[in-house]
């Protein structure tokens, strides 16, 4: 069997061929993912994306089990822009499925912006499916804006020895981030207390969405004919709809004009506009998920996560890795700085 970067263990190549029901011939890690790790495998006439979850004692999220379930609810409603499952191992934790060809979505277009909000949408409608009453909430899920302030604080607090040994971090965290989080929180908590709205009680559960969770175009391949196809969906589950789209507003993984930003952001108000609240939320909660991305880039700080990165297949020196992700949280932060005044993909009749 051919392969490269890391091989694959003769194990979980013997189950993944039993699952398959043939021998592969050809096998290949791709990409260098944070997390997971996937290959390319072909059995001599058709190829699969073998994808091999995370074994993690401190981490007991299940991934595989997330991705299953949200993969054959879309298939099984007609959604051809996601690959098949055809096949599974809980106990060894590896998934295989449909290889769909395709390259990074770079550049992304009017069409690619449609074609993300046709999925969020798609996920609305199947929130009345039967199987997505069983469905657990997504990764991190931001069910209340308590959760989110609790989220950012519990990430900061995770960093704090990490920033002992890099002064540029711990700078960063106390003399950027700390008084920006504060306005932002009390911020947050005037608008939510002026339209009534709890600050720590969760969602109703008629305004909750089906998500993605990890969702943007840095999960998304371009098909031969020019059509996109999203992938991994290991955080999918329950969620306030305005988490998704805060996200895809403020990924660092992504590349998009400001117009593209404001006809998405147009889009999914449309697509939630029978939650009242929706808006309010979003605008409110924008400048405190910038300061929640910050600290996710910060992530490689860590001892562990840059651990799993390794495992993963990455193989970027660190020191550069930590300053790139240093730069990267810098910016947001002027982001979020900037958002305590004004969010900035409001409506144009709202702005006037």
């Amino acid at each position: 069997m051919r392969s490269s970067g890391r091989p694959l263990e003769q194990a979980l190549r013997a189950r993944a061929e039993a699952l398959a029901g043939r021998p592969f011939v050809a096998a290949e890690q791709v990409g260098g993912g944070a997390n997971s790790r996937v290959y390319r495998v072909f059995d001599g006439e058709r190829r699969y994306a073998l994808k091999l979850y995370p074994r993690d004692a401190a981490d007991p999220r299940d991934r595989l089990g997330a991705e299953l379930a949200a993969l054959r609810l879309l298939r099984r409603h007609g959604a051809q822009n996601v690959p098949a499952v055809l096949g599974a191992d809980a106990e060894l934790r590896i998934g295989l499925f449909e290889w769909l060809e395709g390259a990074p979505v770079t550049e992304p277009g009017e069409a690619d912006i449609a074609a993300a909000l046709e999925l969020l949408a798609m996920l609305h409608r199947l929130r009345d499916d039967a199987a997505a009453a069983g469905l657990p909430p997504a990764s991190e899920a931001c069910l209340s804006a308590g959760e989110l302030v609790a989220q950012i604080e519990r990430r900061r607090q995770r960093l704090e020895a990490p920033a002992a040994e890099h002064p540029a971090l711990a700078a960063l965290l106390a003399e950027e981030m700390a008084p920006i989080f504060a306005q932002a929180r009390r911020q947050a908590e005037r608008r939510y207390a002026a339209a009534g709205l709890p600050f720590a009680a969760d969602l109703p559960a008629e305004r909750r969405s089906l998500s993605p969770s990890d969702f943007g175009f840095h999960n998304a391949i371009r098909r031969p004919d020019g059509s996109l196809a999203f992938l991994d969906f290991e955080y999918f589950g329950w969620d306030d709809p305005v988490k998704p789209a805060a996200d895809f507003l403020l990924h660092p993984g992504m590349t998009m004009t400001e117009r593209q930003r404001r006809v998405f952001a147009s889009g999914a108000a449309a697509l939630y506009a029978a939650d009242d609240a929706y808006k309010t939320r979003l605008q409110a909660l924008f400048p405190l998920y910038a300061l929640r991305w910050c600290l996710i880039l910060l992530n490689e700080f860590l001892p562990e996560r840059w651990a799993r990165r390794v495992d993963a297949g990455a193989v970027a020196d660190r020191a550069t890795a930590l300053a790139g992700q240093l730069a990267k949280a810098t910016a947001l932060l002027e982001i979020a700085r900037a958002s305590l005044r004004r969010f900035p993909y409001e409506d144009q009749d709202e702005k006037a």
